[in-house]
């Protein structure tokens, strides 16, 4: 009998992903954490980044996630995200336009605020276009 993961993604507007899993990849604050099933409880925060979910039969899943809160027990994996879209529902050509307006304005270091909120939108638009880029590889494979 194979082990597997419940996991649900949520955001503050909807229920994004819910079903099972034998793999679980997120950006956690520190670095990007895998969790298999029987994992030991952990509760740590997100950053902007991929999730990504591996589930049975083969079949991939990837999400964006905008930060939040990454909550796993031994069967079950909760992401809590302040944002969560599906990879194939992000819009490239936004992503972009936002990350060339940050990289603009992080060059611009007239304001120590500016220059931070540049930081946080630049790091939002590179998950963003990184979970593009892989649902697009998906599609190809």
């Amino acid at each position: 009998m194979a082990m597997t993961l419940h996991v649900d993604i949520v955001s503050a507007e909807a229920e994004i992903f819910s079903g099972t899993a034998n793999m679980v990849f997120a950006p956690a604050e520190m670095g990007e954490v895998g969790i298999a099933p029987r994992h030991a409880p952990l509760l740590t925060r997100l950053k902007p980044g991929e999730v990504r979910v591996q589930a049975e039969g083969g079949k991939e899943y990837f999400f964006y996630v905008s930060g939040g809160m990454l909550e796993i027990q031994p069967h079950v994996v909760t992401v809590l995200a302040d944002t969560a879209l599906r990879a194939k529902d992000l819009d490239e050509a936004a992503a972009l336009r936002v990350k060339e307006r940050a990289e603009k304005a992080m060059q611009d270091k007239s304001s120590v605020f500016d220059y931070v909120r540049a930081q946080v939108e630049l790091a939002e638009a590179t998950a963003q276009l990184h979970a593009i880029q892989r649902q697009r590889k998906l599609r190809k494979g």
